[in-house]
């Protein structure tokens, strides 16, 4: 297992991603706090460039690739969209050809986001796991660079924004990740470790997409069926097993929601902050509330990590009570 980024590498990260962009805000919600029954803090990945925190990882993965002076003539990925939005980025940036794999029926605004990037799309497959082999067939078959979706050097770049928050709000007692493929679980844990912060982590993942929970329960990577509608971003079918390891050994515990409960999320931190969280972006806050009896007194962060949920959707989930 690949060690997980160092404090000096995690600030390096930062001047990196710095270059693209500032530091996200991250805000002690009054109405949040009084829904919740203690402080609660939103740290707002929804306002980077792409409206998700992903973009972070992407300017670390090819910085690093830059530096070593591999930087290939196409990258192939595969994507449910955030992460097909960070690696069109900076593949953009640095002049380097992007191919993204996506499911059947994937996101129409994630899809043109994308695009306009001047990302190749290709649909393919009924789920991402289905999308993420086709993307490495694809990527021998071209002789590209296949991007995973974890990866350290990805890591690194997520890493900065639980630094930021970690720093910002020293007082932290929980903090809340939601876990996708782990990238943002993992930089978590790694921020923690680095800064000596006292902040439990606990992962959330969705009850309609178990890969992670499943796999810690039993110590090696299980296959979950994925039926989640709303919470696309955590529809993973397979755990990373280095990502695992890292999970596994440093969560305080895991956290299913529904997708009922992502949507109740979603409602609140529209009302409560005015901001747009799609599904995975408000699993955190919705982990929160489920567990608000036990935490009573604790300073509470949640990470509302993107805000790309399509118009369509959006509307109908406000319209619901």
């Amino acid at each position: 297992m690949s060690s997980l980024p160092t404090l000096a590498e995690i600030e390096a990260a930062a001047q990196v991603v710095y270059r693209a962009f500032p530091a996200t805000p991250q805000y002690r919600w009054a109405l949040l706090s009084e829904r919740l029954g203690t402080d609660c803090w939103v740290k707002h990945e929804n306002h980077t460039p792409v409206g998700a925190f992903k973009i972070r990882g992407g300017l670390t993965y090819f910085d690093a690739l830059a530096r070593r002076g591999e930087l290939p003539r196409e990258v192939i990925s595969a994507t449910r969209g955030n992460h097909g939005q960070s690696i069109g980025w900076a593949a953009r940036a640095h002049r380097v050809h992007c191919t993204i794999v996506v499911p059947r029926g994937n996101s129409v605004e994630k899809n043109a986001a994308m695009r306009a990037l001047g990302v190749e799309l290709i649909e393919h497959g009924d789920d991402f796991t289905e999308s993420s082999d086709h993307a490495a067939r694809l990527a021998q078959q071209r002789g590209a660079l296949r991007v995973p979706s974890f990866h350290m050097d990805l890591v690194s770049g997520v890493a900065t924004y639980w630094w930021e928050f970690f720093k910002a709000v020293p007082q932290l007692d929980v903090a809340y990740v939601p876990i996708g493929l782990g990238s943002g679980a993992c930089a978590a844990i790694a921020v923690k470790q680095a800064l000596g912060h006292r902040a439990r982590i606990v992962g959330v993942v969705s009850a309609h997409a178990t890969t992670y929970a499943d796999s810690i329960a039993a110590g090696h990577v299980v296959e979950s069926a994925v039926s989640a509608q709303l919470a696309d971003g955590m529809a993973v079918r397979r755990a990373d097993a280095q990502a695992l390891a890292v999970l596994a050994a440093h969560l305080d515990r895991v956290v299913r929601v529904s997708d009922d409960e992502v949507a109740q999320a979603m409602r609140a931190l529209y009302t409560d902050t005015h901001n747009v969280a799609e599904g995975a972006g408000a699993a955190a806050f919705a982990a929160a509330m489920q567990e608000r009896d036990r935490l009573r007194g604790q300073c509470v962060g949640v990470s509302l990590t993107g805000a790309n949920v399509d118009a369509a959707v959006l509307a109908k989930v406000l319209q619901q009570t």
